[in-house]
């Protein structure tokens, strides 16, 4: 599980450390976009109270909450996996990912009421109108990292790596 930790704290803390230098730092809130390499790195700041591209944003505290109960409940849910797949290095890493955006994702909801997004990529005629974060960035990556390298009960397979039976 150290390198379970160790993934979350460094994803958690990058994540923190480029917002608070993007967003706060180079004064992205009041500037709401800053050229970096046009168009394939551009700084847009843009405030999601939803999920992925906006989605479920409704604007109210209740979506706010929910949403940060949520990620709270699955970052646990991902702890007790990654208790179980003891000695898989590649899973541990993965969740990290997943369980360290998630927690920097929900900091953001709590201090600010959504979350703070400022990457934008475009590329080859085709502009990319979203932006998203370290920590979106995180989430994914870990959460495919699991898909492809967790084996354990959320995998379907029971302890000892043998597949779990189904009734039919």
């Amino acid at each position: 599980m150290r390198r379970f930790w160790i993934t979350a704290v460094a994803t958690f803390a990058l994540d923190q450390l480029t917002k608070l230098g993007v967003v706060h730092g180079l004064d992205l809130i009041d500037r709401h976009e800053i050229d970096v390499l046009p168009p394939y790195l551009v700084f847009r700041m843009a405030w999601n109270e939803g999920i992925n591209f906006g989605l479920l944003s409704h604007g109210s505290d209740i979506a706010r909450w929910g949403l940060i109960a949520v990620a709270l409940v699955i970052s646990a849910w991902v702890i007790w996996w990654m208790r179980r797949e003891r000695g898989n290095w590649k899973a541990e890493l993965a969740g990290g990912l997943l369980v360290g955006g998630a927690l920097g994702n929900i900091v953001d909801r709590i201090a600010y009421g959504a979350v703070a997004d400022f990457l934008n990529m475009s590329c080859c005629g085709i502009e990319n109108p979203y932006a998203f974060n370290v920590a979106d960035i995180a989430i994914f990556a870990g959460a495919l990292g699991l898909v492809i390298f967790a084996k354990g009960a959320a995998a379907g397979q029971a302890k000892g790596g043998k597949p779990v039976r189904r009734r039919r």
